[in-house]
């Protein structure tokens, strides 16, 4: 009998300090951003033998979020969001990511995000 599972990694509450977003008040300097990541891994056999080389290592996804964070000014969420995307779905094994970011300080009574799930091409 064969077992289906889901294999996930994800980054949780991640808060960093961006420079992003298009009102002046917002181009004054850094803001917390909170983002959020859930990556779908290949269905592979869980046997990983409990070494890091055989599954992804989620130091590789949190540095890379960092030096996107501190690479240049967004204007958009939706660009950072693209971004992480994009350097999520080209680590190996990656077969979906979903990605959200969130502005918890621009109103006092909300936070504002944007959210976007990118799948891998099939072969």
């Amino acid at each position: 009998m064969t077992r289906h599972s889901e294999r996930r990694i994800f980054i949780r509450d991640f808060r960093l300090q961006v420079s992003i977003g298009i009102h002046d008040f917002e181009k004054e300097g850094p803001q917390t951003v909170v983002v959020n990541v859930d990556l779908l891994l290949e269905p592979g056999s869980a046997a990983h033998g409990d070494r890091i080389a055989n599954v992804l290592n989620y130091d590789v996804v949190h540095d890379g979020i960092v030096a996107l964070a501190k690479s240049r000014h967004y204007n958009l969420q939706e660009t950072l969001v693209d971004a992480i995307l994009d350097l999520c779905l080209s680590q190996s094994g990656v077969v979906e990511a979903r990605v959200s970011t969130e502005k918890p300080d621009v109103y006092r009574d909300c936070r504002v995000g944007y959210e976007a799930v990118r799948r891998r091409p099939s072969a």
